[in-house]
């Protein structure tokens, strides 16, 4: 077989198109894509035979000439039971392979693969790309538009099974517009969806494939294309490591006004953009396609009838539309507001033009807003599952930028956090809709509403802003959360309440997770910022409703349980006036012969003879079998130590307790061996990533220093960080493990008072050289 290069370049010399087909990245665009195809195009056709009742036909990529540098070749070969064809078949296929080049392929009767095609649906949506290549050019018209045609008669009915899975692929991908490392092809509103809106504008369910649709999807092939270019392979996920590469290949630059950290932002934002122009059309295809399919179960549809859902609000054909009398009359400001409110409720989409003509018409709100904006907000926000498409869909059409002008700042703002699954605009619209679950729990579950929705309003802002470039999100947000509240029309105690909820919005997961909880100065602290019983419900629903919407790595049994205590002693103490004491030791630990081992289902509880170094051998030996420490608790009562632990798998499976009780003995009992181990695992566990940095805190407890480390998360971090604690002389009574993604904040209570400067200087040089 003839070269990939030589095929169309008999001199060898590499024509540059040629190349970039073996393999070598090409250009960008849609000339590059075309070029790519009519270098395949020829050389498929070099040493294709031309006889007839044989056929190489292209579907997928190649079909419509939309080549990426990196992408597979789809291709049928098609026969009329000509002999021969296996042969022909193995002298096509391997040479491809050969070239290095990725091949889905089939070799079919016209009659086989409309078979095929009528009961595989993905089938059917391929060969409406198909392009004839080579051969026959008879017998690949008569699959190319017998295909068709048979798709067009039967695409109603064929569209409720693709739409089931195209429910389970996204459902595996997510949202393209939303996500950080989103794949290009396969989530919602990628490249795989403009194929689908091809096949509906092909069946004529409607006009699917606008020019806005036209220009998104240009720009997301674009986006593959450097994607692939940039990784030197075929990679459709759009990783964090390759963004700012695609976007320098794009010519995208970041923007300080919209809050972009680098360009690889600026591409986030603008593949955010195109996934929702292709969302929001897949939508309208969709609702479309189930009229025209109720339609035709009914046979004539009639009148539609028309059925008020909501003051100026209509359902008219299984959308809402906007009554006569709204439309004859000057609009009310709060008309938008109050039809995606309507929608949320019912969970009804808002039809076309409704939208397009709330956008040209309705007037903007005063500030501050009527009481009937106001409602409608909070209606909206609390609407549970219907706020999100509600949401969208008014985002969609500018009407969410009329309401808060803040938004052209926070829409499709990337969160560079291992955590964070979606970007922000979303988060904030997810954390809402969290907080809809909660609003039974607390007094005022407007303002719970409004302050989910605005607790990170303060990320994004640009340095300049901010008091100082370094400002905390929740302190930079709190005044831009009072002005919003403001504006809506919230009297002035309110208002403050709001940024109140967005300054502290972090403070019971934080002090949960890296302070001690019986510490009485801990509640205290924590009972002076809350201030009263309403404001900490709040919290502790605006806790958990965030940490739901930002993945399922921000929460867990163990962090809401502690969240919970914290939230008790607080309640306690704001109720009494009185700190609560902290519990009281578990008696089975206090008497009894030592060593005493305790395994729970998440705690490990161990007394042992005094001496230094105990909590240090303890979490060693926890690592020693794969568990994770998240708080240790040391103190001596009547001669013995305790040492307590909340634990959970390193990697998921519980160890062998008779194992982990022996080692547990073993090692506070002093043996030797075991302590080896330790030493050899710890060694190997060490971590990567930016460099430690130790924090102290002087006032947090009330008999201790606290030092707080930052640092990589590696396995054996805290055995490795207390051994360098015992040997540096200081003696720790509580540890808290906090892990954030890939880095852990870890607080050690040291006993004793405030260090000198040269001994913190020195405790800080062991833990750091460790770490």
């Amino acid at each position: 077989m003839t070269s990939l290069t030589t095929a169309t370049d008999p001199t060898g010399a590499g024509d540059p198109v040629v190349n970039e087909v073996a393999g070598v990245p090409g250009g960008i665009g849609a000339g590059a894509r075309a070029r790519r195809a009519d270098a395949l195009d020829a050389w498929l056709r070099a040493f294709f035979p031309d006889r007839p009742g044989i056929a190489l036909v292209a579907v997928g990529g190649l079909g419509r000439r939309q080549c990426a540098p990196y992408g597979d070749l789809d291709l049928v070969l098609l026969h009329a039971g000509v002999p021969g064809t296996d042969e022909l078949a193995a002298s096509l296929w391997y040479p491809i392979w050969d070239a290095g080049l990725r091949l889905d392929h089939s070799v079919r009767t016209v009659a086989e693969a409309l078979s095929v095609a009528q009961d595989d649906v993905k089938v059917a949506l391929g060969l409406l790309d198909a392009r004839h290549l080579a051969g026959d050019p008879a017998l690949a018209d008569q699959l190319i538009h017998t295909a068709a045609d048979h798709w067009r008669r039967t695409a109603v009915r064929q569209l409720p099974r693709l739409r089931e899975i195209t429910a389970a692929r996204w459902g595996s991908h997510g949202e393209l517009a939303f996500l950080l490392e989103g794949d290009l092809k396969e989530a919602a509103g990628g490249l795989r969806d403009v194929g689908i809106l091809r096949a509906i504008a092909t069946a004529g369910v409607t006009d699917a494939l606008r020019p806005a649709v036209h220009a998104a999807h240009r720009r997301l092939l674009d986006t593959r294309d450097a994607l692939h270019q940039q990784a030197g392979r075929r990679v459709d996920r759009l990783v964090a490591q390759e963004r700012d590469g695609v976007a320098a290949l794009l010519g995208l630059r970041a923007s300080a006004a919209s809050g972009d950290l680098g360009d690889g932002d600026a591409l986030l934002r603008r593949v955010a953009g195109d996934a929702r122009t292709v969302s929001h059309a897949l939508d309208d295809a969709w609702r479309a396609a189930d009229r025209l399919r109720s339609g035709r179960h009914r046979g004539a549809p009639g009148r539609a009838v028309r059925r008020p859902v909501a003051r100026d609000v209509v359902e008219h054909d299984g959308e809402l539309v906007l009554a006569r009398t709204a439309i004859g009359a000057r609009p009310d400001p709060s008309l938008s507001l109050r039809v995606a409110a309507a929608a949320a409720s019912t969970r009804l989409p808002i039809a076309r033009a409704t939208c397009e003509w709330l956008a040209a018409y309705c007037p903007p709100l005063p500030a501050p807003w009527p009481p009937a904006a106001r409602a409608a907000l909070i209606t909206l926000l609390g609407a549970g599952a219907g706020l999100v498409p509600a949401w969208e869909t008014c985002d969609r059409y500018g009407l969410i930028d009329g309401w808060l002008p803040e938004w052209t700042r926070l829409r499709s703002l990337p969160q560079h956090n291992p955590v964070h699954r979606f970007t922000l605009d979303r988060h904030l619209v997810q954390t809402a809709y969290e907080a809809s679950r909660h609003t039974r729990e607390v007094d005022r579950p407007d303002l719970l509403l409004l302050g989910a929705f605005l607790h990170d309003i303060g990320k994004g802002v640009p340095a300049g802003e901010a008091d100082g470039a370094a400002a905390d999100h929740s302190t930079v947000g709190a005044p831009l959360a009072e002005a919003v509240a403001t504006r809506i029309g919230l009297p002035a105690g309110e208002a403050a309440l709001i940024a109140k909820l967005v300054r502290l919005h972090l403070l019971l997961p934080d002090v949960a997770t890296r302070r001690d909880l019986s510490d009485p100065k801990t509640v205290a602290g924590v009972a002076e910022r809350v201030g009263d019983s309403t404001t900490l419900d709040l919290l502790h629903a605006l806790t958990r409703a965030d940490a739901a919407a930002t993945g399922p790595a921000a929460w867990s049994d163990w962090k809401g349980r502690l969240v919970a205590e914290l939230v008790a002693r607080v309640r306690t103490a704001l109720d009494t006036g009185e700190v609560p004491a902290p519990p009281d030791p578990d008696p089975a630990l206090v008497a009894g012969p030592l060593p005493v081992v305790h395994l729970g289902e998440d705690r490990v509880s161990v007394a042992a003879a005094d001496r230094r170094g105990l909590l240090a051998t303890v979490a060693g030996c926890l690592a020693l079998h794969r568990l994770e420490v998240i708080s240790a608790d040391a103190a001596t009562v009547g001669g013995r130590a305790l040492v307590q632990c909340r634990v959970q798998p390193r990697y998921g499976l519980a160890p062998d307790p008779i194992a982990l009780s022996a080692d547990l003995r073993r090692a506070v009992g002093g043996d030797v061996s075991v302590i080896q181990r330790l030493r050899g695992r710890a060694l190997a566990g060490r971590g990567q990533g930016a460099a430690p940095r130790v924090v102290w805190h002087r006032e947090a407890a009330t008999d201790a220093v606290l030092l707080e480390l930052r640092a990589a998360d590696a396995a054996g971090l805290l055995y490795r960080v207390t051994c360098a604690l015992d040997e540096a002389g200081a003696q720790v009574r509580a540890a808290r493990i906090s892990t954030l993604g890939g880095d852990v904040v870890d607080a050690f209570y040291l006993v004793g008072g405030w260090p000198a400067d040269a001994d913190r200087a020195r405790i800080e040089a062991a833990v750091l050289a460790v770490v």
